[in-house]
This record gives structure tokens, sequence and C-alpha cells, in this order.
């Protein structure tokens, strides 16, 4: 058995990859797990699992676990992240926590050649050029965990990376993908995470709705598989059956189909090279019938536009975009803004910033200071 650590434990994906571990015994030992500050989630998780260790957010939340679990090993904040992705005895570890917090957990792990299964997208998009150069020095496994990554990472294997013409990302289109401009400058909380296929959490929901969480993607796409960001395209692809394509040169498409179900992709990066039997429903093509396809609409939702802008300019500017969407989004649910306040305010931030190029990590940590402080003077 290997040794996985699960950095992210209590969110979304995090819950998923525990379910995947708990449907496929025998090949993994859960050694470490981290979360914030979901005592009820992480204390039935370490009765389960029996990690060795754990690191959460707050002091408050250390002392409650320590007394429910008196031998488990407990660490704090980043500095916890850290231990867990660089325990001797981890194998593989896994970042599904939100945030740019396990950027420096990740970079270490790199370091110490662990096998890295990612799924955070604000470290790849903030640091996809440093966390290539480690990659590069320290040839460290590095496996993508979103589905379409995933996917664009299947359809690559066997292939030449030279004759790609363009690689096509899909996207739902979200739960606001049919409402008219007017419709959406009433659209309600509860409306925009009502997702109409994908089952996550209410940053990803949102940025899901805006079309940031495409632009996104495609950050991540051109830092993962080092495409320039004009070969990366988009297409809205209602029944999110086709998870990504990659066109090669000789005009030939390969598509990866299956279920929409996260579990999916986590499964195949967590034993990848092999391919499991799924305790998944397979795809049933007959009963699908018909597989649609449009032209993203950037007028409604300018978001995915905004995010080629920011890496067309390089720099400081795809920190920009990732730290003003995480700051706007929490605002939004907490109702302090309108939806349609995101992709102004956003363009507002991107078009204020002067990027420094080739950043260092303190850079960075000073445009997330940046970012918070334009914002709330904006508003």
């Amino acid at each position: 058995m290997e040794n996985i650590v699960i950095l992210g434990s209590t969110g979304s994906v995090g819950k998923q990859t525990m379910e995947v571990l708990r449907k496929k015994p025998g090949y993994f030992k859960v050694l470490g797990l981290a979360g914030k500050d979901e005592i009820r989630i992480l204390s039935s998780q370490i009765k389960e699992f029996k990690p060795k260790m754990i690191s959460v957010a707050d002091k408050e939340t250390a002392r409650k676990l320590s007394r429910l679990f008196p031998r488990l090993k407990i660490y704090l904040g980043e500095e916890g992240l850290v231990h867990l992705s660089t325990d001797p005895e981890a194998h593989s570890i896994v970042f599904a926590a939100s945030g740019f917090v396990s950027f420096r957990a990740l970079i270490e792990a790199i370091k110490n050649r662990k096998r890295v299964l990612v799924a955070n997208k604000e470290i790849l998009i903030v640091a996809g050029e440093i966390i290539n150069k480690y990659l590069d020095r320290y040839k460290a496994e590095f496996l993508p965990l979103d589905s379409e990554h995933s996917a664009i990472f299947q359809c690559l294997r066997g292939e030449n990376k030279k004759e790609v013409k363009n690689l096509i990302l899909t996207c739902s289109g979200g739960p606001l993908r049919n409402y008219s401009s007017e419709e959406l400058k009433k659209v309600s909380v509860k409306e925009v995470l009502s997702h109409p296929t994908w089952k996550m959490g209410p940053k990803i929901t949102v940025d899901s709705a805006t079309l940031m969480n495409k632009g996104f993607e495609v950050l991540e796409a051109h830092y993962i598989f080092r495409v320039p960001i004009e070969k990366i395209k988009v297409v809205i692809h209602p029944e999110s059956i086709i998870h990504s394509m990659v066109e090669f040169q000789d005009g030939t498409i390969k598509a990866h189909l299956s279920v929409p179900d996260m579990r999916l992709p986590i499964q195949y990066a967590i034993f990848h090279p092999k391919r499991l039997s799924s305790f998944i429903k397979p795809l049933n093509l007959i009963k699908i019938k018909s597989l649609s396809f449009q032209k993203p609409d950037i007028k409604r939702f300018p978001c995915l536009q905004l995010a080629y802008f920011a890496v067309k300019v390089g720099g400081t500017m795809p920190a920009v975009l990732t730290f003003a969407d995480e700051v706007l989004v929490g605002k939004f649910l907490a109702g302090e803004i309108k939806f349609l306040d995101i992709p102004r305010i956003l363009k507002k931030t991107l078009k204020s910033h002067r990027p420094t190029f080739n950043p260092k990590i303190d850079d960075l940590l000073e445009v997330q200071k940046w970012v918070v402080k334009k914002i709330d003077k904006m508003i």
C-alpha cells in the first residue's frame, strides 16, 4: 500500500477523493488530512481512515481535535500543510484545498519529488511559471484532477505534442446560460448556486455561472500543457458529456466522453497509469441521443475574455485575476455586491494594475494585499 495525503479533505473535491479511496480499499493508506475548521467532517474522516497526522487552520480547532484524538499529530496553518506534503512516508499528495495557502506545500512537495495531484486552480494560475520551473528541475510527477484537464491529459497520451493544433475545453455554460442581460442584473445567489450538471462548492459554482471558472481552466491548460494561449479554445457544451478535446494538425479531433462525475478524473489520477473498474454508472450514449455545442457569449459573460487578457499580459496579471475574483465572489455570496458587479469590478481592477514580470513569491503575496485594498476602495 502507498501512502497518500489529502490537503482540503473537507471540501467538495477532497470529500470525493475520500469516497474514491473508500470504494477502492487496499491500494492506499491515508497518511495525512488537512481541513479548515470543519470539526465534524474531519472527526468522521479521522475515525474512518485513521491518519497519522492532520493539519488545521486555527488553534481552537486543533485543541478540540486534540481532546478527541489525543494520539494524533496535529499541525497548524501553512506550516502544517508543508509538514504533511513533505513527510518522508508520503508518496502521493492531493491538492484539493482552494486558495493560495497551499502554494508553499506544493513547491516543497515537488522539491521532495512527491507525486502531486492538483485540483487547486488558484495556485496554478497565480504561479504556473514558477511551478513549471520546479517541476522541470526536480522531475516530480504532476497529474491534473480537474475533469477538463484530465480529459486533455488522456487525449494526449501516446501523441506527439508538436502535432497538436488546438486544445478545446468544453463548458456547460453554467446555471445562467439562457438568462438575458436584463435577467442577469437581478439574479439571486440561490439561482447562481443551482448548477444544472455538476455538484460543486459555492465558490466554483459562482465561477461557473460567470464563466470565470472556464477562464481559469484556459490559464491552467496553458501552464499544465505548455501550449500557447492562442491554441486553447472554449465551446459551450450543455450536456457536459465531452469533457475536453484535442485537435491535431491533420484535422483529427480526439474527444474524452464520460458521465459528468468528478470521481472519475479523481480515480484516474490516483491510480494512474492503471485504469481500475469504476463504481460509477457508465455512460449510455443511446439515452443521450445527441450532443450540442455553442459559441460562448462574451458580451453577457465577459469574465472568460478577461482571463485571456490576463494571461496575454502575463507577469502578475493572472494573480490579480485570481485574487480579485476570490474577493468578489466572497462579497457576492455575502450579499454585498450584485452578480454583474463581479465582471465589472474585476475588469477595473485588472486595468488599474501595473504588472511585475518574472515575479517572485513575495511579489505575488504583495499583489494579493494590493487587490484586497483596491477592491475595498472601489466598493
